[in-house]
């Protein structure tokens, strides 16, 4: 389980690393993932997550990049560092760091939750 989880996760780093987040949650997330940021709300459902970053892309005007390092798995979890930078079409520049804990099942994730700097 452990190996099918680490090579999932070199593919995300790869589509993250493009800017493909649709893609990669349409390829990685299960129907009934839950979504969490930082002290946020959870999104529930694969579509409403889907719906939630659609949304968020649209006002994305210069993506600078998306960085995945120091990847662990342990059993069905794994933990990540990611750096993301992007410009939205208001002109304000975004640089969000964070760890990213991913609950897996299936080769799908079930749980995430973002933790912000």
């Amino acid at each position: 389980m452990e190996n099918q989880i680490k090579n999932a996760l070199l593919d995300l780093k790869e589509l993250l690393g493009k800017g493909q987040f649709i893609e990669a949650m349409e390829k990685y997330l299960a129907d009934d993932v839950v979504l969490q940021e930082a002290n946020n709300e959870p999104k529930v459902g694969k579509e409403t997550a889907l719906r939630a970053e659609k949304e968020l892309l649209a006002t994305v005007t210069d993506f600078g990049g998306y960085e995945m390092k120091n990847i662990a798995v342990s059993g069905d979890t794994s933990y990540y560092e990611a750096v993301m930078e992007f410009t939205t079409n208001d002109g304000v520049s975004h640089r969000f760091e964070q760890v990213n804990r991913t609950v897996w099942r299936d080769g799908k994730i079930i749980n995430e939750r973002y933790f912000h700097a």
